[in-house]
């Protein structure tokens, strides 16, 4: 039997590399910082790659560089082969050291799951967690980890999730601002946070205040970056946080904080999510079983 191998006709791996971050990062600049070259070297082997294809790439002005439709195509061709490549790579350097990277919030982290760790490690010593605590929702499918804690409605597109825990918000405050009712939120400085997850079911102050029927100046205010600096910040007395009781419940059982006043938003619940379609692997599955387990506890 006679088989034919097609040989791949392929341009420098270098230069399509160079290619693919100047054209991702839309800057010559930002690619040879990225790949720890000069910006010159970057300009050269993308001419060099016009050069070997004959077309144009990219049209050069005087502090940017925009694609061109060639430009675009192989872009999506290359962005699309480095992302499989580095997907490869991590996975094979995970199956080796048995390392599992959990992806959650910096809130999340910090109220929910550091607490727990110490459990986490006597039950799995043969598995090193890496938390990557972010506001920002990681790529699960390139690989950028292998679990993550959502908070959302539950649908997640392309990812098998299972939900962690309830997570109602609700306002909570020091004692010491002797909160009685809803109404009462109004005569208190709000605390806000950022959410940063572009979720349309994230539960925000305005929502809040009309369900409970109460006016609230939502544009004033506190404002900080991470959901663990307003919560310590309530706690301090500065105001009121809406916040996810779950992530406070340590808080209020020392008496550090009171909740709920007025009533609870529901429909934004957190979720243990990770890749559909292939068998996770044994440690992955092990992490999201514990994830599970400790909410029936």
């Amino acid at each position: 039997m006679y088989i034919c191998v097609m040989k791949r006709r392929l341009p420098s791996l270098s230069a399509l590399h160079s290619f693919e971050a100047a054209a991702r990062l839309q800057s010559f600049k930002l690619a040879a910082e990225e790949l720890s070259v000069t910006a010159t070297s970057i300009s050269h082997q993308v001419r060099a790659l016009e050069e070997a294809l004959q077309v144009r790439l990219f049209l050069r002005k005087t502090r940017a560089v925009e694609l061109t439709p060639e430009g675009r195509i192989l872009l999506q061709a290359t962005g699309a082969g480095f992302d499989a490549m580095a997907a490869g790579v991590e996975r094979l350097r995970r199956e080796q050291r048995r390392t599992v990277t959990l992806s959650t919030t910096p809130a999340f982290a910090a109220r929910w799951l550091v607490p727990r760790l110490p459990a986490f490690n006597a039950e799995h010593p043969d598995i090193a967690l890496n938390v990557h605590a972010s506001n920002q929702p990681v790529d699960l499918a390139g690989g950028a980890a292998d679990l993550a804690v959502r908070g959302g409605a539950g649908h997640f597109a392309g990812l098998h999730a299972q939900r962690l825990m309830q997570a109602v918000f609700a306002p909570v405050a020091s004692p010491r601002l002797k909160l009685r009712k809803a109404a009462d939120v109004a005569r208190h400085p709000l605390l806000h946070f950022d959410w940063q997850r572009g979720n349309r079911n994230a539960q925000t102050w305005d929502k809040w205040a009309r369900v409970a029927g109460v006016k609230l100046d939502v544009a004033c205010g506190v404002r900080f970056s991470e959901e663990s600096h307003a919560v310590q910040a309530a706690i301090a007395g500065q105001g009121v946080v809406l916040t996810a009781l779950p992530l406070v419940r340590e808080e209020i059982g020392m008496g550090l904080l009171e909740a709920p006043v007025g009533p609870v938003l529901g429909g934004f619940d957190f979720y243990v999510v990770r890749p559909e379609g292939d068998e996770p692997r044994a440690e992955v599955r092990a992490v999201e079983d514990w994830l599970l387990a400790q909410e029936e506890q």
